[in-house]
């Protein structure tokens, strides 16, 4: 392996993890070249929500993620790392830079991956009450990298597919909404 491809990590007893990817702040979901923002208005309460996207092993529920786990013991915060697994084909190490359980917000960002797809890649979670249960707003924001700009931005429906897989999943796991009446 070359020193530019960086570190091996293992994850899910695979050798992965080598192509390194650039460290954002929370400016980048309003910066970055491709962002999929879902507001996803779900029946259970923003605290049953929050503790989804909290616990051990998150995202449980999305079918496309085939493992999430934080590394280290609970409870998590700012500056935890998060291994992810997509469709046993993408994975990548993550890095939260800000985590507020008051708020229910966090925000990462990718640190490695085992593909050489993004410059940067993170995602912004946020959690709020509603009258009918809680909303989860989910930023997905990204750079391609180098060379395959015009390759990802084809790709665009597929990151929206999958993407929409995951507001799927999230509303079938906390239920759906039900319009009440004059709604």
């Amino acid at each position: 392996m070359s020193r530019r491809a960086g570190r091996v990590l293992l994850l899910s007893g695979r050798v992965s993890l080598r192509f390194p990817l650039q460290g954002v702040d929370e400016t980048y979901f309003d910066t970055a070249p491709q962002r999929f923002t879902y507001r996803i208005d779900v029946a259970a309460d923003a605290g049953t929500v929050w503790n989804g996207l909290t616990v051990a092993r998150p995202l449980s529920w999305c079918r496309m993620l085939t493992d999430v786990r934080y590394l280290g013991d609970p409870p998590f915060g700012e500056g935890v790392a998060r291994l992810v697994e997509v469709g046993k084909v993408l994975r990548m190490r993550e890095h939260f830079f800000r985590w507020d359980d008051e708020q229910r917000r966090h925000s990462f960002y990718v640190v490695q991956a085992n593909m050489p797809l993004f410059a940067s890649f993170a995602e912004d979670y946020q959690v709020t009450p509603t009258p009918t249960g809680s909303r989860l707003v989910w930023t997905f924001a990204l750079t391609p990298r180098h060379g395959l700009g015009t390759a990802l931005k084809l790709g665009a429906p597929l990151n929206k597919a999958l993407f929409e897989s995951f507001v799927r999943d999230t509303r079938r796991r906390f239920g759906t909404v039900v319009p009440t009446a004059g709604s």
